[in-house]
């Protein structure tokens, strides 16, 4: 029996709602169907990144996504302040949930509850059976005994004020700030000239957090920038895996041929957490294709997310020594020391394009936790495995 749809997409998030976009560019004659259990595309979030993350070529196709853009963005640290160049992106929610549905109208469902995926069916809780060549699960991290994680957790909340903020640009870090469970700071965007949003985030070896205290964190950071908080239009929560270790082919082959996106294929900065440029050069790798069968689009995603996991062995290495080396309340001084170094190896490091000479300057100098335990977290491979 032929196939229904060439592509389904269960999971309207950020990895999936881009390849959707960018197959209805580049191949709009393909039947694709994206899937979404809530009421909109890309739930309650945010996504940010810097212009320089991605190609001149993939910035054109993004921009009608964009919902904000900054040039510049602020640090701080205890005896650290600074202000670094480049363009800061971000795509909201409910404007990445409004573009896809201009573009792809009934191609995407929405309140849909599906029961089971498999790399060429779903089957829905109302008893409907979809086929698809391919289906591409992107449903959020699914992270195994095959991938060791620490976690960037954060809570935040986005506030109309009394008055003007006065902020020119976001506040990407700011560490000044007490570090309680591990290296704590806020992020601030300037979403208007009196709307923030802002979360309180932390870099933990856990991944709950003490919600109540973060929220009341957000208070006492709005109160000490002289900001009068009025209304609260929407709060987002979220939990991101930082990578430490893990064995990439079982990651895989544990999915017994499921193409998978995202943070579900392990796409993603291995120390920012950041998606957007991995989920971006996904769809345009598969906005080439022309071999939609679901052998053929597993193959590809997971040679490519493996390919990917060896270009970030480094930045691997850079975690280890943040999550396992020195005491949690001082993790903060590897961030202020990294901020002191140049333009361009900041911008490369969030682009993942670190060269030779900028590993080892990372790497160089008086480290900022104790050398022994530097040593050994570089050296550690924090992972329990299943068979290989």
């Amino acid at each position: 029996m032929k196939p229904q749809w060439d592509v389904i997409l269960v999971g309207a998030g950020l990895a999936n709602g881009l390849i959707a976009w960018r197959l209805h560019q580049r191949q709009p004659h393909l039947k694709v169907l994206l899937l979404e259990a809530g009421p909109q595309a890309g739930g309650n979030h945010t996504w940010s990144f810097h212009e320089q993350d991605l190609t001149p070529e993939q910035l054109a196709w993004i921009s009608p996504l964009v919902a904000h853009r900054w040039q510049g963005y602020d640090v701080r640290f205890p005896a650290r302040e600074r202000t670094l160049p480049g363009g800061y992106l971000t795509i909201t929610s409910d404007h990445f949930a409004h573009q896809l549905r201009q573009k792809l109208h009934a191609a995407l469902r929405c309140n849909v509850s599906v029961i089971r995926v498999a790399p060429d069916e779903v089957a829905l809780d109302n008893g409907e059976r979809l086929t698809a060549r391919a289906v591409i699960d992107g449903r959020g991290p699914l992270l195994d005994d095959h991938i060791a994680c620490g976690y960037q957790a954060f809570i935040g909340q986005q506030w109309r004020l009394s008055a003007p903020h006065g902020l020119e640009r976001p506040i990407l870090m700011d560490a000044t700030v007490d570090q309680q469970q591990g290296y704590r700071f806020v992020y601030t965007l300037p979403l208007s000239p009196d709307t923030l949003l802002i979360e309180d985030t932390y870099y933990t070896d856990h991944p709950e957090i003490n919600q109540a205290q973060a929220r009341a964190n957000i208070h006492a950071y709005a109160a000490a920038q002289g900001w009068r908080l009025e209304s609260l239009q929407r709060e987002e929560r979220g939990c991101l895996p930082i990578t430490l270790a893990g064995n990439p082919r079982a990651f895989w082959r544990s999915k017994a041929g499921q193409p998978c996106s995202g943070l579900r294929a392990g796409l993603f900065h291995a120390t920012t957490g950041y998606s957007l440029p991995q989920s971006a050069q996904l769809a345009d790798l598969l906005a080439w294709q022309t071999d939609f069968s679901h052998p053929s689009l597993y193959a590809l995603i997971a040679s490519h997310a493996q390919k990917q996991w060896r270009r970030q062995r480094f930045f691997r290495l850079l975690n280890r020594m943040l999550f396992l080396a020195g005491r949690p309340e001082q993790r903060w001084r590897v961030m202020a020391r990294f901020y002191g170094l140049s333009d361009g190896l900041i911008a490369r490091f969030y682009a993942g394009r670190l060269t030779p000479a900028d590993m080892a300057r990372l790497l160089s100098g008086k480290p900022p936790v104790p050398v022994g335990e530097a040593m050994l977290a570089i050296l550690k491979q924090p992972l329990r495995q299943r068979g290989r």
